[in-house]
């Protein structure tokens, strides 16, 4: 069967991100068919649908429509049965929406399904009975059951047909609903003698395309008489039901008699719809006509109902009445709140008005029970907007600041107008990503660090240390140090920085004499891009160290003349002298001088101030007291440890400048002798200690040689064979030594110029004696055999001394 599509389009736009499609679509089609180009009928451009991941939102679970990104269409997803999806609802649609991401967009689109004749009408039974008596007259009708098509439209029931039409016509009235009563008239008198039964065939046919049609069976009993039918009250009755009334609720009561008598006008009531689910919701009371729940009302699902009450006697006469039944809504459904799309991480330099996530509110109450509103809690820099009907955006609404907070949970509530209200709520985690805003921050404003003067090179002066309130990257904090100088020099040569850990390190010695303090910054720079820093002011002082002696200005030591300071020998007791001037280059404590009376000639005679250096007499000077005094000054410091200097004065107590004059003369020259004496015996002393060590690391080096040379022979295999020089004979055998040992002895009258050199057994040595044994005998050929190596175990020596002579014995 050819089916042809009908499409529409009606574009809306509301505000600058909205608009409504919609489109029309038989039911029933194939898998794949086109719908529609969504993305030309949005006016947007294919490649905007793959870049916003466009998807399709519904809020039903089953999914017919499918989006096709690549070419921008529509396409049928699942087969659409228009009877299973909207039943007899008018028009009957899909409602979705498209959302597009970067930027966050929404498009509402309606599908309408159009119906088509696939269904043929139907009756619930094959067949229906009647009992009409005789003498029924004319013109009575009797109410037949409607046909059922689950089709609308013109494909639903369109016309029904009686045959034979002997007995009785057919009657079609229409109601104010658009449904048809189905009535039988007799037309003609029946005679029960004549036919007792009469068969009947109720044909419905539907308008479609090609028509289809339903039959149902009449089978009629003829009766004798009864002549009045049943009448209701009311040809319409009306009730109110509340939703969630529990099962067995009266809903109203309805009421038909009959002027018959006896068993013709016992009356019988039943429910004749055939279509939805009344005889599941509703019954009635076959005796009483009363009318209760025997199911669920749910007013979201319907409204109202039509119950179709019919009233037969026994004599099989009816009329017929219809009962509306409305329910009343009750706030039993909470608010859905639908999260359409949300982002679960924001940038925090994002601008005012950024959507953080959309979503869909849905409930199903109507009225004040379906009004909803929603919000979200407090003192955060987010606000719930509303897009359009039940369409909520949240968006910011003031700066972020990671620093502040680096993750939000944001609450959304949903409540309702109802009495009581229900509420419902979601809570959406978001995180602040981090932005390089923040930059390295010192933990104070300036710094001020000691180092100790002649500190080694690469010795720790201290750390400064900044931190970056911004994470990670953004937080990981470099140190340079900037390029300056001081005093001329680059500062780094002077200081190094560390870029992990902010360390200064001294790059030189440090000589307080020199640099007493020096200033230099320090830059904190983050790994962020791009980088922010900062910089710090650092101040180094140099703290001295007692490096230094004391330095004598006064009086002045010269080498070739001598200074003497004249004391006239009627001088008083505290009589100025002279006075000790010395400095001391270092500072503070180290830099304190003292003043102290090392050696004198005459210590009674004179003092010396302890601060000032003073040098005053003690006592009256006498007649006899020396002309030439020495004193001897050490001058120290207050460092520790401390250091000092010395200084000689010479003074001469004495009238005339004679005196003074020989006596210093003479004095002159006998320093000059002593000072030449002691010179040479140092220089006596330092060649003996020199030869002396000299002699014992000789002795202990052979000592060593010969030790690990008899350790060598020792534990070797070789074996000792026994050798004679060619100058020794021993034929007869009757020296008191064994053969095997040469003793060679010389000696001489003065033991002092007596050498003696030793022969080896087995060796090739030859020692020749001169006649007079005034001669030194000498070694004329040099070792060849391992048995020559000294301290060998068959060398061994001894020495025999008789009278004046040294006499020397190897062996």
């Amino acid at each position: 069967m050819t089916r042809q599509v009908l499409l529409f389009v009606c574009l809306l736009f509301v505000g600058s991100a909205l608009g409504q499609v919609s489109y029309s679509i038989p039911e029933e089609m194939a898998r794949g068919s086109l719908i529609g180009n969504i993305a030309h009928d949005l006016g947007l451009q294919t490649k905007r649908l793959a870049s916003g991941k466009a998807r399709i939102y519904t809020r039903d679970s089953d999914e017919y429509i499918e989006l096709n990104r690549d070419r921008g269409v529509l396409l049928v997803k699942e087969r659409i049965d228009r009877e299973a999806l909207c039943r007899q609802t008018t028009p009957c649609a899909l409602h979705f929406q498209i959302i597009l991401e970067n930027p966050m967009e929404f498009y509402s689109v309606t599908v309408q399904i159009t119906d088509i004749n696939d269904n043929a009408p139907t009756f619930e039974k094959s067949e229906m009975k009647f009992k009409i008596s005789e003498s029924a007259i004319t013109g009575a009708t009797f109410m037949l059951e409607r046909a059922v098509d689950l089709d609308v439209g013109i494909n639903g029931v369109h016309n029904y047909e009686l045959k034979p039409t002997i007995n009785f016509a057919l009657k079609l009235q229409n109601n104010a609903d658009g449904n048809k009563n189905v009535e039988m008239v007799l037309q003609k008198p029946l005679d029960r003698e004549k036919q007792e039964q009469i068969s009947l065939v109720l044909t419905a046919v539907d308008g479609g395309e090609p028509q289809m049609s339903g039959t149902m069976l009449i089978l009629i009993t003829v009766l004798d008489v009864n002549d009045n039918a049943p009448v209701f009250t009311q040809r319409t009755y009306k009730a109110t039901v509340t939703e969630n009334s529990p099962k067995g609720t009266i809903v109203a009561a309805v009421t038909a008699s009959d002027a018959d008598r006896g068993s013709n006008s016992k009356i019988t009531y039943s429910i004749t719809n055939a279509l939805d689910d009344i005889r599941k919701v509703f019954e009635v009371n076959e005796e009483n006509g009363e009318v209760s729940l025997i199911g669920n009302i749910d007013y979201e699902e319907s409204r109202n109902y039509q119950i179709n009450l019919l009233a037969s006697d026994e004599g099989g006469l009816t009329d017929s009445c219809k009962l509306i039944v409305d329910v009343q809504d009750m706030n039993d459904n909470k608010p859905e709140i639908n999260i359409m799309s949300k982002s679960t991480v924001i940038s925090e330099d994002a601008n005012l008005n950024t959507v953080v996530t959309m979503i869909n509110i849905e409930d199903k109450d109507s009225g004040e029970n379906g009004d909803v509103k929603c919000f979200i809690n407090e003192n955060i820099p987010f606000i719930l907007k509303t897009s359009t009907n039940n369409f909520y955006s949240l968006v910011t609404d003031s700066d972020l600041d990671r620093e502040r907070a680096s993750e939000y949970n944001i609450t959304v509530t949903c409540s309702d107008e109802g009495v009581p209200s229900l509420s419902s709520s979601v809570t959406l985690t978001l995180q602040i990503s981090d932005v390089n805003d923040n930059a390295p921050v010192f933990e104070r404003s300036s710094y001020e660090a000691y180092i100790v003067e002649n500190n080694t090179p690469g010795l720790s002066i201290f750390t400064v240390k900044a931190r970056d309130a911004d994470w990670n990257q953004n937080a990981r904090v470099s140190y340079i140090l900037e390029d300056s100088s001081v005093n001329g020099v680059p500062v780094s040569s002077y200081v190094s920085v560390s870029a992990d850990s902010g360390v200064i390190h001294a790059v030189r010695s440090f000589d307080y004499e020199q640099i007493k303090d020096f200033q230099f910054r320090v830059k904190a720079q983050d790994g962020g891009s791009p980088p922010l820093s900062s910089n710090v002011s650092v101040k180094v002082m140099i703290q001295d160290q007692n490096d230094n002696p004391p330095q004598v200005l006064y009086p002045v030591q010269t080498g070739g003349s001598l200074v003497a300071e004249m004391v006239p020998r009627s001088a008083d007791v505290g009589y100025l002298v002279t006075k000790v001037v010395a400095v001391d280059v270092d500072s503070g404590q180290n830099a304190w001088l003292s003043y102290k009376l090392q050696k004198a000639t005459d210590r009674a005679l004179f003092e010396v101030g302890l601060q000032n250096g003073e040098i005053r007499t003690i006592r009256q000077v006498t007649d006899k007291d020396a002309v030439k005094q020495r004193l001897t000054v050490i001058v120290e410091d207050n460092g520790q440890p401390s250091r000092s200097a010395t200084v000689i004065v010479n003074v001469a107590v004495a009238d005339s400048f004679p005196e003074v004059l020989s006596e210093f003369t003479d004095s002159t020259h006998d320093k000059e002798y002593n000072d030449n004496l002691t010179f040479y015996l140092v220089l006596a002393l330092a060649v003996v200690s020199f030869l002396f060590i000299t002699c014992l690391v000789v002795i202990i080096s052979v000592k060593i040689y010969r030790w690990r040379q008899s350790r060598i022979l020792y534990h070797s295999s070789l074996p000792v064979i026994p050798y004679y020089p060619p100058r020794y004979s021993d034929t007869l055998g009757t020296g008191t030594l064994q053969h095997v040992y040469n003793y060679e002895v010389c000696r001489t009258t003065d033991s002092r110029k007596s050498d003696c050199k030793f022969g080896r057994a087995g060796s090739q040595n030859v020692l020749i004696m001169d006649p007079s044994c005034t001669g030194t005998m000498q070694r004329i050929q040099s070792e060849k055999s391992i048995l020559d190596e000294p301290d060998s175990p068959l060398e061994v020596s001894s020495t025999v001394t008789k009278q004046s002579s040294n006499l020397f014995i190897f062996y």
